[in-house]
């Protein structure tokens, strides 16, 4: 029973009955009750969150390849090359940090189809709806990230 701090708007609560998965909103999916967690309406909307995220990331690779082509021009001032260097390999370096994203992006997309989505993989808890939206390749809940963090800060890596 929501106490009135946490009072449910009803039209809220049961618009995702009448809506595709695709279609919901942050609001309507957190109000949805516990019982639905991971139905199939939720699976559809992380699916097309994580299938966007994809694509947005995989247009902004080709952003990379074209500039990088684009800045070849050979510039005199030893200063100037250093800096379209530089700017370069900060360029490759966040594309590599997406196409490790890309990676998790993928193998999310594999959990959903085999119904592992949403679970944690240590403990086989809920990860939570938050988490998710916030993290949708979130493979821990947020207690065993917690302790995952912990014993890497006391043993290192």
């Amino acid at each position: 029973m929501p106490t009135p701090a946490t009072k449910v708007d009803t039209k809220l609560a049961n618009a995702w009955k009448h809506k595709a998965g695709r279609d919901l909103t942050e609001a309507e999916l957190l109000a949805m009750p516990e019982a639905e967690y991971m139905n199939d309406k939720q699976l559809d909307f992380f699916r097309a969150r994580l299938e966007a995220q994809k694509e947005d990331l995989l247009s902004n690779a080709g952003e990379t390849t074209e500039h990088l082509r684009e800045d070849t021009t050979i510039v005199p001032d030893p200063a100037d090359r250093a800096t379209i260097e530089e700017e370069h390999a900060l360029e490759l370096r966040t594309r590599d940090r997406e196409r490790k994203l890309l990676k998790k992006i993928s193998q999310a997309l594999v959990r959903i189809d085999a119904g592992d989505y949403g679970f944690c993989d240590e403990t086989g808890e809920p990860i939570g709806l938050g988490r998710l939206m916030a993290r949708p390749t979130a493979t821990l809940s947020l207690e065993a990230q917690q302790r995952r963090e912990l014993k890497q800060k006391m043993f290192g890596d």
